[in-house]
C-alpha cells in the first residue's frame, strides 16, 4: 500500500493525516485561529514516530492547495516544500472543495439522499464563494465539472442540483438559493462539512493511483481569486 503523508491548512483547522498498510490513517484535526503554524510540523513528527516510519521512507506528500485563506494556504505550500525537498517526494496537489466532495459521499445523509450531481460552496469572504459541480461515479470520487468558481452567492449555479455542502449555507442563507425558485430541503443540504487531511488523502490516492503526482518545484497554491482584500472605501460602501 502507498505511504501518503496529507496536510491541509487552507481554512480554518489544522489537519494531518498519513496513511498506513492495513491500517486506519492516523490524523490529528483542530480548529486554530493563527496556531496553525505551531502545530504542523509537530503533528507530522507525531504520526511519523507514532508509525515508525521515516519521512524519506513515504512515497508522496500530499497538500491541499486551496482555494482557502491566503496564509493558511501558503503555510501549507510552503511547509510541503521543505518536507518534500529534504526527503526527495514527489507532491499531490489537492483543491480544497475536491477534498471536501470525497468526504461528503461518505456521510450519511449524502448518502441517504441518493443524489447523483451536487454542488459545494464555501465562504470566500469579502462576500464571495468558491464553488463547484459534482457528478457521483460508482466506486469512484466524484467527478468535478468544469472549473471551481469565485462568484457572489446568488450567482451559484443549482438548478438539477440534488445536495448542497459547504460553509456558504450558513454564511450566506437564502442568498445561495438565488438560482432557485425554493430552497434545498433540509435533507439535501450539509453546512457542517470542512475541508480535511482525510479528503486531501482520499484524493491524493486517487491522484496517486493514476500517476498525477508531480515535483514538488512545479507545486503552486490555487488561490483563483487575486485580490487578497478590500480597501478601507470598498468596505465602508459594503456596509453602507
Amino acid at each position: 500500500m502507498t505511504h501518503i503523508l496529507a496536510i491541509d491548512t487552507s481554512s480554518a483547522w489544522c489537519s494531518v493525516a498519513l496513511s498506513l498498510t492495513d491500517a486506519a490513517p492516523i490524523f490529528r484535526h483542530q480548529k486554530v485561529s493563527a496556531g496553525a503554524s505551531q502545530l504542523l510540523l509537530p503533528w507530522v513528527e507525531e504520526l511519523l514516530s507514532e508509525a515508525s516510519i521515516e519521512l524519506s521512507a513515504l512515497d508522496a506528500i500530499a497538500i491541499g492547495v486551496g482555494p482557502g485563506a491566503f496564509t493558511g494556504v501558503r503555510l501549507g505550500v510552503a511547509a510541503v516544500q521543505g518536507l518534500a525537498i529534504a526527503a526527495r517526494l514527489p507532491v499531490l496537489p489537492v483543491a480544497s472543495l475536491d477534498a471536501i466532495a470525497s468526504q461528503l459521499i461518505l456521510t450519511p445523509a449524502f448518502i441517504a439522499s441518493r443524489a447523483q450531481s451536487f454542488v459545494i460552496s464555501v465562504d470566500a469572504r469579502m462576500d464571495e464563494v468558491y464553488w463547484a459541480r459534482y457528478q457521483v461515479k460508482v466506486n469512484q470520487l466524484p467527478y468535478r465539472q468544469g472549473d471551481i468558481h469565485l462568484t457572489k452567492p446568488e450567482e451559484i449555479e443549482l438548478s438539477n442540483t440534488d445536495f448542497l455542502a459547504g460553509s456558504a449555507i450558513n454564511e450566506f442563507g437564502d442568498r445561495v438559493f438565488a438560482s432557485l425558485s425554493q430552497s434545498l430541503a433540509s435533507n439535501q443540504l450539509d453546512s457542517s462539512i470542512t475541508v480535511n487531511a482525510l479528503g486531501v488523502l482520499d484524493c491524493a490516492r486517487d491522484m496517486w493511483s493514476k500517476g498525477l503526482q508531480q515535483d514538488i518545484h512545479l507545486l503552486e497554491p490555487l488561490y483563483i481569486r487575486n485580490k487578497v482584500a478590500l480597501t478601507s472605501a470598498e468596505r465602508s460602501q459594503q456596509h453602507g
